[in-house]
Protein backbone atom coordinates (compact mmCIF):
# COMPACT_ATOMS: atom_id res chain seq x y z
CA UNK A 1 0.00 0.00 0.00
CA UNK A 2 1.62 3.18 -1.09
CA UNK A 3 0.91 6.77 -0.62
CA UNK A 4 -2.50 8.52 -0.40
CA UNK A 5 -2.75 10.81 -2.91
CA UNK A 6 -5.49 13.24 -3.74
CA UNK A 7 -6.80 16.83 -2.05
CA UNK A 8 -7.05 17.17 1.42
CA UNK A 9 -8.64 20.06 2.77
CA UNK A 10 -7.55 19.49 6.88
CA UNK A 11 -3.89 19.49 6.17
CA UNK A 12 -4.11 21.70 3.21
CA UNK A 13 -5.21 24.66 5.91
CA UNK A 14 -2.62 23.82 7.76
CA UNK A 15 0.29 24.19 5.17
CA UNK A 16 -1.95 27.28 4.13
CA UNK A 17 -1.25 28.55 7.37
CA UNK A 18 2.10 27.74 8.06
CA UNK A 19 2.91 29.12 4.40
CA UNK A 20 1.47 32.30 4.98
CA UNK A 21 3.58 32.64 8.41
CA UNK A 22 6.53 32.14 6.60
CA UNK A 23 5.96 35.12 4.28
CA UNK A 24 4.69 37.43 7.14
CA UNK A 25 7.75 36.57 8.79
CA UNK A 26 10.06 37.37 5.89
CA UNK A 27 7.90 40.61 5.65
CA UNK A 28 8.00 41.55 9.37
CA UNK A 29 12.26 41.29 9.24
CA UNK A 30 13.15 42.42 5.64
CA UNK A 31 16.45 43.39 5.01
CA UNK A 32 17.47 46.66 4.98
CA UNK A 33 21.18 46.70 3.55
CA UNK A 34 23.65 44.30 2.60
CA UNK A 35 24.54 43.12 6.16
CA UNK A 36 20.83 42.02 6.84
CA UNK A 37 20.25 40.92 3.67
CA UNK A 38 24.18 38.05 3.82
CA UNK A 39 24.36 38.49 7.44
CA UNK A 40 20.93 39.30 9.33
CA UNK A 41 22.87 42.33 10.84
CA UNK A 42 24.97 39.85 13.10
CA UNK A 43 22.34 40.50 15.60
CA UNK A 44 21.51 36.94 15.79
CA UNK A 45 21.87 35.32 19.43
CA UNK A 46 23.09 32.11 20.73
CA UNK A 47 20.29 30.13 21.13
CA UNK A 48 18.53 31.89 17.76
CA UNK A 49 21.50 30.92 15.86
CA UNK A 50 21.24 27.44 17.50
CA UNK A 51 17.59 26.92 16.13
CA UNK A 52 18.49 28.36 12.89
CA UNK A 53 21.39 25.94 12.34
CA UNK A 54 19.09 23.49 13.23
CA UNK A 55 16.52 24.94 10.99
CA UNK A 56 18.75 24.97 8.46
CA UNK A 57 20.25 21.77 8.52
CA UNK A 58 17.33 20.03 8.94
CA UNK A 59 16.47 19.62 5.39
CA UNK A 60 14.10 17.34 3.51
CA UNK A 61 17.03 14.90 3.87
CA UNK A 62 16.78 15.13 8.04
CA UNK A 63 13.17 14.91 8.12
CA UNK A 64 11.92 12.55 5.39
CA UNK A 65 15.74 10.65 3.66
CA UNK A 66 17.22 10.07 6.82
CA UNK A 67 14.18 7.78 7.83
CA UNK A 68 13.89 6.34 4.51
CA UNK A 69 17.37 5.52 3.92
CA UNK A 70 17.27 4.00 7.81
CA UNK A 71 14.07 1.68 6.91
CA UNK A 72 15.58 0.48 3.79
CA UNK A 73 19.21 -0.17 5.15
CA UNK A 74 19.12 -0.38 8.75
CA UNK A 75 22.63 0.05 10.87
CA UNK A 76 24.44 1.37 7.40
CA UNK A 77 22.64 4.32 7.23
CA UNK A 78 23.64 5.60 11.16
CA UNK A 79 26.65 6.58 9.18
CA UNK A 80 24.88 9.84 8.15
CA UNK A 81 23.65 10.59 11.48
CA UNK A 82 27.19 9.99 13.42
CA UNK A 83 29.15 11.95 9.85
CA UNK A 84 26.39 14.50 10.20
CA UNK A 85 26.60 15.27 14.15
CA UNK A 86 30.49 14.66 13.87
CA UNK A 87 30.60 17.34 11.25
CA UNK A 88 29.38 20.20 13.92
CA UNK A 89 31.70 19.24 16.39
CA UNK A 90 34.63 19.28 13.88
CA UNK A 91 33.45 23.00 13.43
CA UNK A 92 32.74 23.77 17.18
CA UNK A 93 36.66 22.43 17.74
CA UNK A 94 38.45 24.14 14.73
CA UNK A 95 36.93 26.52 12.59
CA UNK A 96 33.90 28.03 13.93
CA UNK A 97 35.31 30.99 16.11
CA UNK A 98 37.87 31.27 13.80
CA UNK A 99 35.73 32.07 10.93
CA UNK A 100 33.64 34.88 13.23
CA UNK A 101 36.92 36.17 13.93
CA UNK A 102 38.09 36.76 10.33
CA UNK A 103 34.48 38.64 9.81
CA UNK A 104 33.86 37.95 6.56
CA UNK A 105 30.15 37.37 4.62
CA UNK A 106 31.00 34.02 2.50
CA UNK A 107 33.24 31.40 2.44
CA UNK A 108 34.02 32.63 -0.80
CA UNK A 109 34.81 35.63 0.94
CA UNK A 110 36.89 34.28 3.42
CA UNK A 111 38.84 32.26 0.65
CA UNK A 112 39.53 34.88 -1.77
CA UNK A 113 41.00 37.34 1.06
CA UNK A 114 42.77 34.80 2.83
CA UNK A 115 44.51 33.30 0.05
CA UNK A 116 45.15 36.99 -1.63
CA UNK A 117 43.51 35.80 -5.27
CA UNK A 118 40.66 36.66 -7.16
CA UNK A 119 40.82 33.23 -9.09
CA UNK A 120 40.56 31.53 -6.00
CA UNK A 121 37.66 33.53 -4.68
CA UNK A 122 35.88 32.95 -8.47
CA UNK A 123 36.65 28.87 -8.04
CA UNK A 124 35.33 29.03 -4.53
CA UNK A 125 32.03 30.93 -5.89
CA UNK A 126 31.42 28.89 -8.54
CA UNK A 127 31.94 25.00 -5.89
CA UNK A 128 29.85 27.10 -3.79
CA UNK A 129 27.10 27.62 -6.61
CA UNK A 130 27.25 24.04 -7.37
CA UNK A 131 27.37 22.75 -3.79
CA UNK A 132 24.26 24.81 -3.30
CA UNK A 133 22.30 23.76 -6.30
CA UNK A 134 23.11 20.05 -5.88
CA UNK A 135 21.86 20.19 -2.40
CA UNK A 136 18.66 21.97 -3.50
CA UNK A 137 17.80 18.99 -5.93
CA UNK A 138 17.00 17.25 -3.01
CA UNK A 139 15.18 19.45 -1.40
CA UNK A 140 12.59 20.45 -4.37
CA UNK A 141 12.00 16.71 -4.56
CA UNK A 142 11.18 16.27 -0.61
CA UNK A 143 8.82 19.93 -1.17
CA UNK A 144 7.00 18.04 -4.42
CA UNK A 145 6.17 14.88 -2.38
CA UNK A 146 4.54 16.55 0.47
CA UNK A 147 2.56 19.15 -1.73
CA UNK A 148 1.51 16.28 -4.07
CA UNK A 149 0.74 14.15 -0.87
CA UNK A 150 -1.47 17.14 0.19
CA UNK A 151 -2.99 19.01 -2.57
CA UNK A 152 -2.88 16.10 -5.04
CA UNK A 153 -0.94 17.96 -7.22
CA UNK A 154 1.48 15.80 -9.92
CA UNK A 155 5.42 15.72 -9.33
CA UNK A 156 5.93 18.39 -11.49
CA UNK A 157 3.61 21.30 -10.40
CA UNK A 158 4.28 20.43 -7.06
CA UNK A 159 7.67 21.20 -7.91
CA UNK A 160 6.58 24.73 -9.70
CA UNK A 161 4.75 25.59 -6.78
CA UNK A 162 6.97 24.90 -4.13
CA UNK A 163 9.55 26.97 -6.07
CA UNK A 164 7.80 29.85 -5.77
CA UNK A 165 6.71 30.16 -2.52
CA UNK A 166 10.19 29.55 -1.18
CA UNK A 167 12.03 32.58 -4.05
CA UNK A 168 8.84 34.97 -2.56
CA UNK A 169 10.68 35.37 1.13
CA UNK A 170 13.68 34.74 -0.02
CA UNK A 171 13.98 37.60 -2.42
CA UNK A 172 11.54 39.59 0.10
CA UNK A 173 13.86 39.14 3.52
CA UNK A 174 17.01 37.73 2.97
CA UNK A 175 19.19 35.98 5.04
CA UNK A 176 17.64 38.45 8.15
CA UNK A 177 14.17 37.60 7.32
CA UNK A 178 15.69 34.00 6.13
CA UNK A 179 16.66 33.42 10.05
CA UNK A 180 14.04 34.89 11.59
CA UNK A 181 12.07 31.82 9.89
CA UNK A 182 14.68 29.19 10.60
CA UNK A 183 13.95 29.63 14.05
CA UNK A 184 9.70 29.65 13.58
CA UNK A 185 10.86 26.53 11.42
CA UNK A 186 12.89 24.76 13.91
CA UNK A 187 9.77 24.52 16.29
CA UNK A 188 7.74 23.36 13.18
CA UNK A 189 9.41 20.50 11.95
CA UNK A 190 10.50 19.20 15.77
CA UNK A 191 7.13 19.54 16.81
CA UNK A 192 5.77 18.12 13.83
CA UNK A 193 8.35 15.23 13.91
CA UNK A 194 8.30 13.98 17.49
CA UNK A 195 4.45 14.36 18.22
CA UNK A 196 3.25 11.67 15.66
CA UNK A 197 5.70 9.39 16.74
CA UNK A 198 4.20 9.14 20.18
CA UNK A 199 1.05 8.18 18.78
CA UNK A 200 2.72 5.59 15.86
CA UNK A 201 4.64 3.84 18.85
CA UNK A 202 1.62 3.56 20.95
CA UNK A 203 -0.36 1.64 18.06
CA UNK A 204 2.24 -0.82 17.77
CA UNK A 205 2.38 -1.57 21.29
CA UNK A 206 5.75 -0.13 22.19
CA UNK A 207 6.82 2.55 25.14
CA UNK A 208 5.00 6.03 23.58
CA UNK A 209 6.14 8.40 26.68
CA UNK A 210 9.97 8.49 24.95
CA UNK A 211 8.96 6.64 21.73
CA UNK A 212 12.76 6.42 21.12
CA UNK A 213 13.16 3.98 23.84
CA UNK A 214 10.73 1.80 22.46
CA UNK A 215 12.46 1.83 19.10
CA UNK A 216 14.68 -0.43 20.94
CA UNK A 217 12.04 -3.10 21.42
CA UNK A 218 10.84 -2.27 17.92
CA UNK A 219 14.18 -3.69 16.59
CA UNK A 220 14.82 -6.80 18.88
CA UNK A 221 11.28 -8.08 17.39
CA UNK A 222 12.52 -6.95 13.74
CA UNK A 223 15.72 -9.27 14.66
CA UNK A 224 13.34 -12.35 16.35
CA UNK A 225 9.57 -12.70 15.57
CA UNK A 226 9.76 -10.72 12.49
CA UNK A 227 13.35 -12.96 10.73
CA UNK A 228 11.43 -16.53 11.14
CA UNK A 229 9.44 -17.62 8.73
CA UNK A 230 6.72 -19.24 10.62
CA UNK A 231 6.07 -16.02 12.88
CA UNK A 232 5.90 -13.50 10.47
CA UNK A 233 2.75 -15.57 9.06
CA UNK A 234 0.92 -15.47 12.88
CA UNK A 235 1.74 -11.75 13.20
CA UNK A 236 0.55 -10.84 9.96
CA UNK A 237 -2.93 -8.85 9.41
CA UNK A 238 -3.80 -11.20 6.44
CA UNK A 239 -2.31 -14.43 5.15
CA UNK A 240 1.15 -14.38 3.56
CA UNK A 241 2.77 -16.65 1.10
CA UNK A 242 5.91 -18.73 2.15
CA UNK A 243 8.20 -17.32 -0.80
CA UNK A 244 6.83 -13.60 0.48
CA UNK A 245 7.63 -14.38 4.34
CA UNK A 246 10.89 -15.69 2.96
CA UNK A 247 11.43 -12.41 1.75
CA UNK A 248 10.66 -10.08 4.56
CA UNK A 249 12.38 -12.04 7.10
CA UNK A 250 15.82 -11.95 4.92
CA UNK A 251 14.84 -7.57 4.84
CA UNK A 252 15.11 -7.78 8.15
CA UNK A 253 17.76 -9.81 9.15
CA UNK A 254 20.14 -7.18 6.05
CA UNK A 255 17.95 -4.47 8.39
CA UNK A 256 19.31 -5.28 11.97
CA UNK A 257 22.62 -6.58 10.97
CA UNK A 258 25.47 -4.06 11.05
CA UNK A 259 27.28 -5.09 8.21
CA UNK A 260 23.77 -6.51 6.23
CA UNK A 261 23.83 -4.34 3.29
CA UNK A 262 27.35 -3.14 2.74
CA UNK A 263 31.30 -3.08 4.14
CA UNK A 264 32.85 -1.66 7.14
CA UNK A 265 35.08 0.06 4.67
CA UNK A 266 31.87 1.95 3.13
CA UNK A 267 30.49 2.71 5.98
CA UNK A 268 33.61 4.55 7.24
CA UNK A 269 33.83 6.47 3.98
CA UNK A 270 30.30 7.70 3.97
CA UNK A 271 30.61 8.26 7.82
CA UNK A 272 33.90 10.69 7.08
CA UNK A 273 32.48 12.45 4.15
CA UNK A 274 29.66 13.37 5.65
CA UNK A 275 31.57 14.65 8.57
CA UNK A 276 34.08 16.78 6.18
CA UNK A 277 31.22 18.08 3.98
CA UNK A 278 29.61 18.93 7.19
CA UNK A 279 32.33 21.30 8.03
CA UNK A 280 32.78 22.90 4.59
CA UNK A 281 29.10 23.56 3.13
CA UNK A 282 28.81 27.21 2.26
CA UNK A 283 25.50 27.45 3.45
CA UNK A 284 26.30 26.03 7.31
CA UNK A 285 29.63 28.30 7.43
CA UNK A 286 27.75 31.42 6.35
CA UNK A 287 25.66 30.62 9.95
CA UNK A 288 28.74 32.38 11.86
CA UNK A 289 28.90 35.42 10.50
CA UNK A 290 25.01 36.33 11.80
CA UNK A 291 25.97 35.96 15.91
CA UNK A 292 27.22 39.05 17.07
CA UNK A 293 30.81 37.50 18.13
CA UNK A 294 33.28 34.23 18.60
CA UNK A 295 31.83 33.29 22.07
CA UNK A 296 28.31 33.53 20.15
CA UNK A 297 29.58 31.51 17.36
CA UNK A 298 31.11 28.50 18.92
CA UNK A 299 27.69 28.51 21.46
CA UNK A 300 25.21 28.61 18.39
CA UNK A 301 26.87 25.36 17.11
CA UNK A 302 26.70 23.58 20.70
CA UNK A 303 22.93 24.55 20.81
CA UNK A 304 22.32 23.82 17.21
CA UNK A 305 23.90 20.09 17.74
CA UNK A 306 21.29 19.83 21.14
CA UNK A 307 19.00 20.76 18.58
CA UNK A 308 19.54 18.93 15.70
CA UNK A 309 20.01 15.74 18.11
CA UNK A 310 16.31 15.95 19.24
CA UNK A 311 15.69 14.93 15.12
CA UNK A 312 18.67 12.30 14.64
CA UNK A 313 17.68 10.53 18.44
CA UNK A 314 14.05 9.94 16.49
CA UNK A 315 14.52 9.15 13.03
CA UNK A 316 15.68 5.63 13.34
CA UNK A 317 12.19 4.68 15.36
CA UNK A 318 10.55 6.08 12.61
CA UNK A 319 12.36 3.92 10.32
CA UNK A 320 12.30 0.77 13.14
CA UNK A 321 8.14 1.32 13.96
CA UNK A 322 7.69 1.33 9.70
CA UNK A 323 9.22 -1.45 9.21
CA UNK A 324 7.38 -3.74 11.95
CA UNK A 325 4.21 -1.87 10.11
CA UNK A 326 5.37 -3.63 6.58
CA UNK A 327 6.01 -7.04 8.28
CA UNK A 328 2.59 -7.04 9.78
CA UNK A 329 1.29 -6.24 6.46
CA UNK A 330 3.30 -8.60 4.80
CA UNK A 331 5.27 -6.28 2.62
CA UNK A 332 9.01 -6.05 1.78
CA UNK A 333 10.05 -2.36 2.75
CA UNK A 334 10.59 -0.49 -1.28
CA UNK A 335 12.64 1.94 -2.30
CA UNK A 336 9.95 4.03 -4.38
CA UNK A 337 8.12 4.25 -1.16
CA UNK A 338 11.44 5.50 1.06
CA UNK A 339 11.37 9.16 1.12
CA UNK A 340 8.06 9.42 1.64
CA UNK A 341 7.68 6.41 4.69
CA UNK A 342 7.44 9.52 7.57
CA UNK A 343 4.73 10.45 6.44
CA UNK A 344 3.50 6.69 5.10
CA UNK A 345 4.21 5.28 8.73
CA UNK A 346 1.63 8.07 10.71
CA UNK A 347 -0.84 6.83 7.70
CA UNK A 348 -0.34 3.31 8.48
CA UNK A 349 -0.71 4.07 12.30
CA UNK A 350 -4.70 5.83 11.56
CA UNK A 351 -3.06 8.89 12.64
CA UNK A 352 -6.11 11.65 12.31
CA UNK A 353 -5.14 13.16 8.66
CA UNK A 354 -4.78 16.71 9.53
CA UNK A 355 -2.10 15.12 12.04
CA UNK A 356 -0.60 13.89 9.00
CA UNK A 357 -0.77 17.34 7.23
CA UNK A 358 1.13 18.90 10.27
CA UNK A 359 3.61 16.31 9.60
CA UNK A 360 3.81 17.38 6.36
CA UNK A 361 4.29 20.89 7.66
CA UNK A 362 7.38 19.97 8.90
CA UNK A 363 8.46 17.89 6.14
CA UNK A 364 7.98 21.19 3.94
CA UNK A 365 9.28 23.34 6.70
CA UNK A 366 12.42 21.95 6.76
CA UNK A 367 13.10 21.72 2.92
CA UNK A 368 12.18 25.22 2.82
CA UNK A 369 14.55 26.58 5.77
CA UNK A 370 17.67 24.60 3.99
CA UNK A 371 16.62 25.40 0.03
CA UNK A 372 16.95 29.56 1.59
CA UNK A 373 20.39 29.39 2.86
CA UNK A 374 21.49 27.19 0.14
CA UNK A 375 19.91 29.80 -2.56
CA UNK A 376 21.13 32.50 -0.48
CA UNK A 377 24.23 31.22 0.19
CA UNK A 378 24.85 30.00 -4.04
CA UNK A 379 22.96 34.00 -4.53
CA UNK A 380 25.77 35.84 -2.36
CA UNK A 381 28.66 33.65 -4.22
CA UNK A 382 27.23 34.96 -7.79
CA UNK A 383 26.88 38.67 -6.34
CA UNK A 384 28.79 39.37 -3.67
CA UNK A 385 32.04 37.06 -4.90
CA UNK A 386 31.39 37.51 -8.62
CA UNK A 387 29.75 40.05 -9.82
CA UNK A 388 31.12 42.88 -6.28
CA UNK A 389 34.76 41.42 -5.81
CA UNK A 390 35.53 40.73 -9.08
CA UNK A 391 33.78 42.25 -11.78
CA UNK A 392 31.86 45.59 -10.86
CA UNK A 393 33.68 46.41 -7.29
CA UNK A 394 32.24 50.35 -7.68
CA UNK A 395 28.92 48.83 -7.81
CA UNK A 396 26.33 50.35 -5.17
CA UNK A 397 24.38 48.74 -2.53
CA UNK A 398 21.25 49.24 -4.49
CA UNK A 399 22.26 47.47 -7.48
CA UNK A 400 24.46 44.92 -5.22
CA UNK A 401 21.27 43.79 -3.93
CA UNK A 402 19.17 43.83 -6.93
CA UNK A 403 21.68 41.24 -8.13
CA UNK A 404 21.26 39.20 -5.46
CA UNK A 405 17.99 38.88 -5.42
CA UNK A 406 18.09 38.36 -9.47
CA UNK A 407 20.94 35.55 -9.03
CA UNK A 408 18.72 33.87 -5.84
CA UNK A 409 15.71 33.81 -8.61
CA UNK A 410 17.84 32.36 -11.61
CA UNK A 411 19.50 29.72 -8.89
CA UNK A 412 16.08 28.76 -7.93
CA UNK A 413 14.39 28.40 -11.47
CA UNK A 414 17.91 26.14 -12.52
CA UNK A 415 17.27 23.59 -9.59
CA UNK A 416 13.79 23.00 -11.22
CA UNK A 417 15.27 21.40 -14.50
CA UNK A 418 17.03 19.00 -12.33
CA UNK A 419 14.32 18.23 -9.30
CA UNK A 420 11.99 17.59 -12.34
CA UNK A 421 13.71 14.05 -12.74
CA UNK A 422 15.86 13.55 -9.68
CA UNK A 423 18.98 10.90 -10.11
CA UNK A 424 18.65 9.19 -6.47
CA UNK A 425 16.96 9.19 -3.12
CA UNK A 426 16.88 12.51 -1.15
CA UNK A 427 19.81 11.51 1.20
CA UNK A 428 22.30 10.50 -1.62
CA UNK A 429 21.40 13.43 -3.54
CA UNK A 430 22.62 15.28 -0.92
CA UNK A 431 25.60 12.63 -0.01
CA UNK A 432 26.98 14.21 -3.56
CA UNK A 433 26.54 17.58 -2.69
CA UNK A 434 28.53 16.60 0.66
CA UNK A 435 31.20 14.86 -0.92
CA UNK A 436 32.09 17.98 -3.07
CA UNK A 437 32.16 20.48 -0.22
CA UNK A 438 34.75 17.74 1.84
CA UNK A 439 37.12 17.66 -1.08
CA UNK A 440 37.17 21.10 -1.95
CA UNK A 441 36.04 23.90 0.44
CA UNK A 442 37.16 22.03 3.71
CA UNK A 443 40.80 21.36 2.99
CA UNK A 444 40.95 25.38 1.90
CA UNK A 445 39.94 26.47 4.99
CA UNK A 446 40.95 23.80 7.40
CA UNK A 447 44.67 24.99 5.77
CA UNK A 448 43.65 28.64 5.25
CA UNK A 449 43.12 28.83 9.05
CA UNK A 450 45.55 26.60 10.64
CA UNK A 451 48.63 26.92 7.99
CA UNK A 452 49.62 30.19 7.16
CA UNK A 453 51.94 29.13 4.80
CA UNK A 454 49.29 27.99 2.56
CA UNK A 455 49.09 30.32 -0.82
CA UNK A 456 46.67 31.10 -3.67
CA UNK A 457 48.56 28.89 -5.65
CA UNK A 458 48.48 25.44 -3.12
CA UNK A 459 44.81 26.73 -2.72
CA UNK A 460 43.90 26.99 -6.54
CA UNK A 461 45.50 23.70 -7.29
CA UNK A 462 43.71 22.15 -4.49
CA UNK A 463 40.14 23.43 -4.92
CA UNK A 464 40.55 22.21 -9.14
CA UNK A 465 42.51 18.56 -8.27
CA UNK A 466 39.67 18.04 -5.50
CA UNK A 467 36.63 19.24 -7.62
CA UNK A 468 37.44 17.17 -10.91
CA UNK A 469 38.16 13.95 -9.06
CA UNK A 470 35.17 14.18 -7.16
CA UNK A 471 33.09 15.24 -10.62
CA UNK A 472 35.29 12.72 -12.04
CA UNK A 473 33.84 9.44 -9.85
CA UNK A 474 30.66 10.76 -9.95
CA UNK A 475 29.70 9.60 -13.62
CA UNK A 476 32.46 7.03 -13.63
CA UNK A 477 31.64 5.49 -10.91
CA UNK A 478 27.74 5.75 -11.58
CA UNK A 479 28.84 4.61 -15.76
CA UNK A 480 31.74 2.65 -17.50
CA UNK A 481 33.55 2.04 -14.05
CA UNK A 482 30.39 0.60 -11.74
CA UNK A 483 31.52 -2.57 -10.12
CA UNK A 484 35.24 -2.13 -10.70
CA UNK A 485 37.84 -2.43 -7.68
CA UNK A 486 38.37 1.48 -8.11
CA UNK A 487 34.95 2.56 -7.74
CA UNK A 488 34.06 0.19 -4.77
CA UNK A 489 37.46 2.32 -2.96
CA UNK A 490 36.26 5.61 -3.77
CA UNK A 491 32.27 5.13 -3.97
CA UNK A 492 30.84 8.64 -5.44
CA UNK A 493 28.80 9.51 -2.37
CA UNK A 494 31.53 8.86 -0.15
CA UNK A 495 34.64 9.72 -1.89
CA UNK A 496 36.06 12.26 0.63
CA UNK A 497 38.06 9.31 2.67
CA UNK A 498 40.41 9.11 -0.59
CA UNK A 499 39.41 12.84 -2.07
CA UNK A 500 39.58 14.69 0.20
CA UNK A 501 43.70 13.88 1.61
CA UNK A 502 44.79 14.24 -2.15
CA UNK A 503 43.30 17.42 -2.34
CA UNK A 504 44.76 18.70 1.29
CA UNK A 505 48.68 17.23 0.01
CA UNK A 506 47.80 19.10 -2.81
CA UNK A 507 47.55 22.59 -1.33
CA UNK A 508 50.42 21.73 0.96
CA UNK A 509 52.89 20.24 -1.83
CA UNK A 510 52.17 23.11 -3.89
CA UNK A 511 52.05 25.90 -1.39
CA UNK A 512 55.53 24.88 -0.09
CA UNK A 513 57.26 25.07 -3.85
CA UNK A 514 55.87 28.72 -4.44
CA UNK A 515 55.93 32.02 -2.42
CA UNK A 516 54.00 32.41 0.60
CA UNK A 517 51.49 34.37 1.36
CA UNK A 518 52.31 37.94 2.27
CA UNK A 519 52.96 39.51 5.90
CA UNK A 520 50.20 41.13 6.48
CA UNK A 521 47.83 37.88 5.97
CA UNK A 522 49.92 35.79 8.48
CA UNK A 523 49.86 38.68 10.74
CA UNK A 524 46.37 38.80 10.80
CA UNK A 525 45.92 35.32 10.77
CA UNK A 526 48.11 35.23 13.91
CA UNK A 527 46.69 38.26 16.01
CA UNK A 528 43.46 38.46 14.73
CA UNK A 529 41.93 34.91 13.91
CA UNK A 530 44.21 32.93 16.24
CA UNK A 531 45.16 35.42 19.00
CA UNK A 532 48.81 35.08 18.96
CA UNK A 533 51.93 37.49 18.68
CA UNK A 534 53.19 37.56 14.97
CA UNK A 535 57.07 37.18 14.92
Amino acid sequence: MGIQTGFKLGPAIILAIVLIAFVGIGMGHKAKDQDDYWAAGRGIGRVGAGAAIASNWMSAASFLGMAGLLYLKGYFSLAYILGWTGGYVMLLVLMAGQIRRFGKYTAADFIGDRYESQAARVIAALTAIIISLTYAIAQYKGIALMFSWVFGFNYATSVFVGTGVVLAYIIIAGMLGATKNMQFQYVIIITAFIFPLVFIARKLGYFYLIPEIGYGSAVYDLGTKFTDVANIGTQATSAIAPALAEKIAHSNWLYVMPWGVSTTYKWIALCFTMMVGTAGLPHVLSRFYVVPNTRDARWSVVWGLFFIGLLYWSSPAYAGFARVMAAKMGMVPQKKLADAIVVLAAERAGLPQWFCGYLAAGAISAAFSTVSGLLLAAGSAASHDIYYRVINPDASEGSRMMVSKVGVFLLGLIVIIFALKPFALIAQIVAMAFAIAGNTIFPTFLLGIWWSRANKYGAIAGMLVGLGLTVFFFFWGRGAGKGTMLSELVPFTSSSLILMPIALITNIIVSSVTAPPSVEVRKFLCEQVHGIKFE
